[in-house]
């Protein structure tokens, strides 16, 4: 393994070296001026006093073997893993062309996707569990690479950091963890953040996971700690974490005034403690170079920024015409069903042997599918409703396996596994009810925001797979339905089948196509007789089509999931027993939303009630009724009403829930009284 210092290092890869150093620092410093001059660069974390490990994790970073996540201080990371300068100040300056987002996220933000140099969040080391992700990938696939992640030593405070170490360490996986520590997380110091001076430290029991401790202000030091960690990680597989010992020269950000919480001894030590002045000093005292030549480079590094920066300023700055682009993929187009009907006539099937034949229809189309999630694989057992059963037996423990009990972790996996290669669909059980999929939600906003926030060079293919509903006696964390809530973040589909033949052809449609595809499982319908239905061989629905279930013209009935059925006894009832006509209408999907099918169906009918099991209030039968309100005013006869659950939890005793959740009859009461109007 080669070793560097001062003395045997090449001086050409020296001289490298200082133009990146100066290079970097001339565009940190310059970051400032570009925002007083109004022309962007809003938000600017410095990097001063990171010189040397930054200057090394660009320098082992390795474009098309290896992964890079950057985080928002990371400038020089980028600039030395190959990045331009006029990249870096594109992305700064909020660009059109600017690599990382066209102006779609924020500044400081540095990636180079076709290098896999990441686009990643602002929530700070939520990549980490992306890493984790990618790494596992490149083991199932034999990739002859590392997977880097970077991050301050503030940030190892959150969960996701401990799940996504645990998760490589278990799992046996070449991600390098570097923990940049500068003592402070914003203003807050380390001694807040963690017992141990180092934070590394946290994890020294972990088996599998090599520490390495270094001076990430002095550039030998972090290149000879970054060598040895990327030839461990190759070597074995396995985690490391280097942790540098910085100094953050500058304030936290460009909205930051340290000077609040910093005395004048302090700042006045980390200015001196600029490892890029101690590069310099090294470089003249051991005579590698001279003043003269040192100048040049410094020179050189002058006119090279002041020909980035005349060209990222003239290029174009993003036209707002194109903000609705990228929120959604473009989805699997069926061409044998493109309403997402069939006349099939057959034995029927039950909801829950229907998802579990169609993963199984799946895994065997595209042999690069995988499922995880809580419980899902371990011997006989397929899950808490044996979804899965019999699938690790058919496809092996490498595509099908249990992940921890770590919904964050679960998601934040498939986010980063489906970043190695586009051909790769992942399933996953985000929680194993519904109910617990709230400590998920940070990856949940991170898979709703990547396909818009890379400008469209990224979106994860991911089916996420949520056991959802009541009317099972479960109570609070076994009952909930959670859509209201998920849908009100742009960027992932939403699908809720009721019976199924539909339950196979969304989840069909969702595995094969790009993008985040919620799919909600009314698990009281697993194996109901009324949910059972024929389904013909490869059936698809196309997302964004509801089903017209019973026909009528006199009142429109809005709903889907488990509704979907009291919402037909109710409709069929009232047609044998009063001769009324009642349109049932069964949303399948809900986002997309098929709007022209309601429509159609209010105009004909001019009375509306929208049902659903989720709370009526928030709860997303208000959207409909709100989109009803402003396209079909004119056609309404009567109010749109709604009918859905008490705005409480969902109680355990079968008497709470009675009275909770909707019914048969609660849903007759609302259209007799509708019809009445």
């Amino acid at each position: 393994m080669q070793t560097y210092d001062i003395l045997h290092t090449d001086k050409e890869l020296l001289k490298k070296w200082y133009h990146l150093l100066q290079l970097g620092r001339a565009i940190d410093d310059k970051a400032p001026i570009y925002l007083l001059q109004s022309l962007g660069w809003s938000f600017h974390a410095p990097y001063a006093g990171h010189d040397g490990i930054q200057l090394a994790m660009g320098q082992v970073f390795t474009v098309g073997k290896d992964f890079l996540f950057p985080y928002y201080r990371d400038l020089l990371v980028a600039l030395s893993a190959g990045m331009t300068a006029e990249e870096i100040i594109l992305n700064g300056l909020s660009k059109a062309t600017d690599l990382t987002g066209g102006g779609r996220h924020m500044s400081n933000h540095f990636s180079k996707h076709e290098w896999h140099i990441e686009n990643i969040s602002s929530a700070t080391a939520s990549h980490d569990q992306h890493a984790v992700g990618v790494a596992r990938a490149m083991v199932y696939y034999n990739h002859p690479g590392v997977v880097i992640t970077s991050h301050g030593e503030a940030s190892v405070s959150e969960g996701y950091v401990y799940e996504a170490i645990n998760g490589a360490s278990t799992e046996r996986l070449p991600v390098i963890f570097v923990f940049q520590d500068n003592g402070y997380g914003i203003s807050v110091p380390k001694k807040d953040q963690t017992a141990n001076r180092k934070v590394a430290d946290n994890f020294s029991g972990f088996k599998n996971l090599k520490i390495i401790h270094c001076n990430g202000k002095d550039v030998f030091d972090s290149m000879n700690a970054m060598t040895e960690a990327k030839a461990y990680a190759l070597s074995t597989r396995n985690p490391v974490i280097v942790q540098a010992n910085c100094v953050r020269i500058g304030a936290h950000s460009n909205s930051d005034k340290h000077s609040l919480y910093r005395d004048d001894n302090e700042l006045t030590y980390v200015k001196q403690a600029d490892p890029l002045q101690k590069f310099k000093r090294m470089l003249l005292r051991y005579e590698r170079f001279t003043e003269e030549e040192l100048k040049q480079i410094e020179a050189d590094v002058k006119k090279e920024l002041s020909a980035a920066s005349r060209k990222a300023i003239a290029a174009p700055d993003p036209d707002p015409a194109t903000v609705d682009d990228f929120v959604l993929p473009p989805a699997y187009s069926s061409k044998l069903y493109p309403e997402g009907t069939h006349t099939h006539d057959g034995p029927k099937i039950n909801l829950v042997t229907a998802i579990n034949e169609t993963l199984k229809a799946e895994f065997h189309h595209n042999p690069d599918t995988f499922i995880w999630g809580q419980d899902v694989a371990n011997k006989e057992k397929g899950g808490v409703f044996n979804v899965t059963k019999g699938m690790q037996q058919e496809f092996g423990d490498d595509r099908v396996f249990n992940a921890p009990i770590a919904e964050d972790y679960i998601v934040g996996t498939a986010n980063g596994m489906s970043r190695f290669d586009e051909k790769i669909r992942i399933v996953i059980e985000g929680a194993e009810f519904a109910d617990y999929f709230w400590p998920a939600m940070n990856q949940y906003v991170e898979c709703t925001h990547e396909y818009w926030r890379s400008n469209g060079k990224f979106v994860p293919n991911i089916t996420m797979r949520l056991a959802s509903g009541g009317y099972i006696g479960g109570g609070l964390y076994h009952s909930q339905t959670i859509e209201g809530a998920l849908s009100t973040l742009p960027g992932a589909r939403i699908v809720y089948p009721s019976f199924a033949d539909d339950a196979a052809g969304l989840l069909r449609t969702s595995m094969r196509s790009k993008g985040f595809t919620v799919f909600m499982e009314p698990k009281a319908l697993y194996n109901a007789t009324e949910a059972a239905t024929p389904i013909p061989p490869d059936f698809e629905v196309p997302f964004g089509k509801a089903r017209i279930r019973h026909s009528g013209d006199e009142l429109t009935l809005v709903t889907y999931g488990n509704t979907t059925h009291f919402c037909l006894q109710v409709a069929r009832k009232l047609a044998e027993s009063e001769q009324r006509s009642i349109e049932v209408i069964d949303l399948r999907s809900l986002i997309p939303l098929d709007t022209e099918t309601i429509f159609e169906s209010v105009k004909k009918t001019g009375k509306v009630l929208v049902v659903h099991e989720d709370k009526t209030f928030s709860g997303f039968g208000a959207e409909i009724v709100a989109q009803i309100n402003e396209q079909c005013f004119q056609h309404l006869d009567a109010p749109v009403q709604r009918v859905g659950a008490r705005f409480t939890p969902v109680g355990f005793h079968p008497n709470f829930e009675k009275v909770i959740l909707p019914d048969e009859k609660r849903i007759l009461d609302a259209v007799k009284q509708l019809l009445e109007y």
